[in-house]
């Protein structure tokens, strides 16, 4: 099935413009879709055009660094949340308009939901739950010893990210590294061509390494509805954080850990991820 072609435009923020794919009706309840490293906003297409069918007008911004998304510099947790709420406003959002992100777009995301300044009624994270959820209570204590004992494994990409012009200078051998051993049996080949296209260069490469560079990133507790999903074969984050996370869920927020999935669920399982988000969304 080809998927639903986007419609594409720039959007101006205070410190760059920021390019956006856009699905379902122009007049629908908006939804903005965040993507992560190393991704891009194409990471929305099959999700998007599934929510736009359902009525929803799905936002993906190309987040800063990644063109044809500006390079302003600033690339910390702060800049991400400041770039969200400014697509709230120019894009006409309102009261209920609801933020989906994946990996950095699920920290942003997640940050914004424990602001008492969000203008974001519900969240939705994918592969990342919020920070806080990860620290250890005593029912979850055997899942996070078993998380904690794994991921510095699956963690060695961080520090790497970190030393100066080490990640730009092998940015194509890392992005296929990562992609295969995060979604472990996804073919990744039109992901990693959208993903040159945006990251064309060193500079950009530079940019978006640059997230692991600022990572300072609040531990605040989720101020609104929050859905986590989770692939159980994800490569990148340890599943078993998921168990760890599950306890937080309140009684206005949901999870899903889902079969089968890795790290890249929203192109893993669409359908699946659709209907955990239009079920979410519609509660």
């Amino acid at each position: 099935m080809t998927p639903t072609a986007p419609r594409e435009y720039s959007v101006p923020l205070p410190t760059h413009a920021a390019g956006v794919l856009e699905w379902g009706p122009p007049d629908g309840e908006l939804l903005i879709a965040l993507h992560g490293f190393p991704d891009t906003a194409w990471t929305w297409r099959t999700v998007g055009p599934l929510l736009g069918e359902a009525g929803y007008r799905v936002a993906a911004p190309f987040l800063r660094g990644y063109a044809p998304s500006g390079c302003p510099g600033d690339y910390s947790v702060r800049a991400l949340t400041a770039d969200a709420i400014a697509l709230h406003e120019r894009l006409g959002g309102t009261d209920t308009t609801a933020l989906v992100g994946h990996d950095w777009g699920a920290i942003t995301a997640t940050t914004l939901a424990g602001s008492p300044g969000s203008p974001f009624a519900r969240v939705a994270a994918l592969a990342v739950p919020p920070l806080g959820w990860m620290h250890p209570r005593r029912g979850s204590l055997r899942p996070w010893l078993g998380a904690m004992s794994r991921q510095p494994f699956r963690s060695w990409y961080i520090g790497y990210n970190q030393v100066p012009g080490l990640a730009e200078r092998h940015f194509e051998w890392l992005v296929r590294r990562l992609w295969r051993r995060w979604s472990p049996g996804y073919d990744a080949t039109e992901d990693i061509e959208r993903l040159k296209q945006a990251v064309p260069d060193r500079a950009h490469a530079e940019a978006v390494v640059s997230y692991y560079r600022r990572a300072r990133v609040p531990f605040d507790e989720p101020r609104v509805p929050l859905l986590y999903l989770h692939g159980d074969r994800d490569g990148a984050l340890d599943p078993a954080w998921f168990r760890v996370a599950q306890p937080r869920i309140g009684p206005s927020s949901r999870s899903a850990l889902l079969t089968g999935a890795g790290h890249f669920l929203q192109l893993e399982q669409p359908g699946p991820v659709a209907r955990h988000l239009l079920d979410f969304l519609r509660s």
